[in-house]
């Protein structure tokens, strides 16, 4: 397994991850409000999430397959974290996750996410904890978890590239 920053290229393989497991977290993926959300995961979506300063995304490829991506938006909320079903429980999730915690902004005391219901015990076993009962948006249902987080030690300096602290993680 090979975890790399993402780039604007892997967009449409990005995307048909997420749509491959988008059964899991839509509630009715016919209703107006699921077709939007939906559509915020297209391949145009994707490029423009790469091509934000914000956003860190990284993927991980089995051989030719995309197996599994995370993204952390503004240094302090795991944004996606997405395995495909052939390669989950097998440690992806944890592998992805410690990936970007390099990238955690040494300020930010935690990290927030929000959680499908179907895989609130993988973020438990992450260390998240829900912090507040399910909710429901525009035909999405999730749970807003969240992480304690020290400053890691050895916090890359804004001149890192991903590339440099993937590789030390």
């Amino acid at each position: 397994m090979h975890i790399r920053p993402a780039h604007i290229e892997d967009a449409e393989e990005i995307s048909a991850l997420v749509s491959s497991v988008s059964h899991l977290f839509t509630l009715d993926s016919g209703s107006q409000g699921a077709q939007e959300f939906l559509k915020a995961l297209g391949p145009q979506a994707f490029q423009d999430y790469l091509q934000d300063p914000r956003y860190l995304f990284i993927v991980a490829r089995q051989g030719d397959a995309l197996a599994g991506m995370a993204a952390l938006r503004d240094g302090r909320h795991l944004f996606h974290l997405f395995v495909g079903l052939p390669f989950q429980r097998q440690g992806l999730a944890r592998r992805l996750w410690q990936a970007l915690q390099p990238a955690i902004r040494p300020d930010a005391g935690s990290v927030t996410v929000n959680s499908t219901p179907f895989a609130v015990p993988a973020y438990e076993r992450l260390g998240f904890q829900a912090t507040s009962a399910p909710l429901e948006k525009n035909g999405v249902a999730f749970v807003p978890m969240q992480i304690a987080v020290a400053a890691p030690v050895g916090q890359p300096q804004r001149s890192d590239s991903p590339a440099d602290w993937i590789a030390r993680a």
